[in-house]
């Protein structure tokens, strides 16, 4: 048995060669009759790209125009598994939301059930693909007198209420593409279907940027080629701060729309010959020049079992190369007495070596090693250049031999008030790693 991709690439497949049989009058003629040619198939073109509805056919013998019947020969038994026939799609609205680090993205469309017979009803399937770390929010169907919503349930009420509201709950056909039946549409029905989700906003090297599955393959365009085709697509950027946004790349034709503090938004809406066919693509940048941080507070609802506040911290470095790090000043006082000889002294070695390969050209240090008598690696602060801090190791190399006593007030009176901060290493006994 073939995975469930295999299997609904076969079925869609299938489906394809069966919509052979709906009659378009004059219109005879279009995409959703043929199949792609042989070297030109791959999953791309029978897997959703975007959001896409699909009628499920157990009856061959049903497919139709529901319009103009074409009174095909009967086709005697069914399919099984069933094939699934890609409606085609007669109206598209896309809204992006990004707030700090997500995307909230919501798709309305329209679709017909073009393929069954005005007398007959056939489940359909709607398959919603989403971008990085996608999560479904919600689907809302409008269809004849009946109205579909989707609710968050748990196991217990799944296994109790079984399939009342006549749907089913969903299921993944891929990690990031989620399914949802609905249930017996009659041929010749208008579905008006709104599907929500929320994905990640990428940010890499200073820039935002998103991607969202919105390419439509050619067989979902409407058979009739008069019927107005309507895009749209409504982008949001939400900075917060009032930090201004700096647009890098954007794959469809989007223009300002509106600017304001805290928002920016475009917008971009035609009449189309065809469909999207790449995906929806956009990247930005702020320009902030200091660290910017949001805090999310949500409170639980009362019957959440767990009635603890929920926070989301968010925070935005700015502008790096703007930035300067402070500058360090540090003295290393350590304890090179009798009581560390040996692997203690050896280990204090190998961790200063380590500290002062960590500073940089700008930083200041000292180092005082004492015991019955103080050790000076210099009489005042040195600049953490690379010879300076050779100099360092190989004065630490020749000094910290353990031996005498210990006075502590020895280094403490060896006049560095300039130095803003002090690191005494004591001889802990450190791993070896």
């Amino acid at each position: 048995m073939g995975s469930v991709v295999e299997d609904f690439m076969n079925a869609v497949e299938e489906g394809l060669k069966l919509s052979k049989r709906i009659f378009h009058g004059k219109y005879r003629v279009v995409a959703s009759a043929s199949a792609p040619p042989p070297m030109s198939k791959s999953p791309k073109y029978y897997l959703p790209m975007a959001s896409m509805v699909y009628a499920v056919i157990y009856h061959p013998g049903i497919v139709d125009n529901p319009d103009i019947p074409s009174y095909q020969p009967y086709v005697h038994g069914q399919l099984d598994p069933p094939a699934v026939i890609p409606l085609p799609m007669m109206g598209v609205t896309l809204q992006v939301d990004c707030y700090l680090d997500t995307v909230f993205v919501r798709i309305s469309g329209h679709w017909r059930v073009h393929c069954v017979m005005g007398s007959k009803s056939c489940d359909c399937r709607v398959a919603v693909p989403m971008g990085e770390q996608g999560s479904i929010l919600g689907v809302e169907v409008d269809v004849q007198r009946n109205s579909y919503r989707t609710q968050l349930a748990l196991v217990a009420d799944k296994q109790d209420d079984g399939n009342a509201s006549g749907g089913d709950n969903g299921v993944f056909l891929k990690p990031h593409v989620f399914m949802l039946t609905i249930p017996q549409v009659d041929g010749g029905t208008n579905l008006h279907i709104r599907l929500s989700w929320s994905q990640k906003l990428v940010y890499r090297d200073g820039e935002f940027s998103l991607c969202l599955p919105f390419s439509f393959p050619e067989y979902v365009a409407p058979a009739n080629k008069k019927i107005p085709k309507k895009e749209k697509i409504e982008l949001n950027v939400h900075p917060g701060d009032g930090n201004e946004v700096l647009c890098k790349s954007i794959s469809h034709p989007l223009k300002e729309h509106q600017r304001e503090v805290g928002k920016l938004s475009f917008l971009y809406e035609l009449d189309v010959f065809s469909w999207s066919s790449a995906d929806f693509s956009f990247s930005y940048s702020l320009l902030a020049s200091h660290t910017l941080g949001n805090v999310v507070v949500r409170s639980p609802s009362i019957d959440d079992i767990d009635q603890r506040d929920m926070f989301y911290i968010h925070i935005l470095p700015g502008s790096v190369e703007s930035k300067k790090v402070f500058t360090k000043i540090i003295v290393f006082v350590v304890d090179i007495s009798g009581s560390v000889e040996g692997k203690p002294v050896e280990d204090v070695k190998r961790a200063l070596y380590a500290a002062l390969c960590e500073l940089n050209p700008e930083d200041s240090f000292n180092i005082i090693a004492f015991n019955g008598q103080t050790f000076l690696f210099s009489s005042s602060l040195r600049l953490a250049t690379q010879e300076v801090i050779e100099d360092a190791i190989q004065w630490i190399g020749i000094n910290f031999v353990a031996g005498e006593g210990t006075s502590i007030s020895l280094p403490s009176q060896s006049g560095h008030g300039d130095a803003t901060s002090y690191l005494q290493l004591l001889a802990y006994d450190f791993p070896d790693h």
